[in-house]
């Protein structure tokens, strides 16, 4: 699995995740104990962060990595 299908796959993941506790799925109940999933600031901050990873992987796929060209003049002292 390449890199970017992965990061594709978490991104993906964690978007249904976020979906889920919009819709109300954060807390729930088994009998006498009450559960919390993870929180909603914690999610978005990593969608954030696999969005521009995403970014940065096409972007290094597709050649435009970080490559700088520089002019050079030489100069005889």
């Amino acid at each position: 699995m390449s890199r970017l299908t992965d990061l594709q796959a978490r991104l993906s993941q964690y978007t249904t995740c976020e979906k889920a506790i919009l819709d109300g799925a954060q807390d729930y109940s088994i009998g006498s104990r009450r559960l919390t999933r993870a929180n909603l600031k914690d999610i978005s901050d990593m969608i954030r962060y696999l969005e521009r990873e995403i970014a940065i992987e096409t972007s290094r796929q597709s050649g435009g990595g970080r490559n700088r060209s520089y002019g050079i003049i030489p100069r005889d002292f």
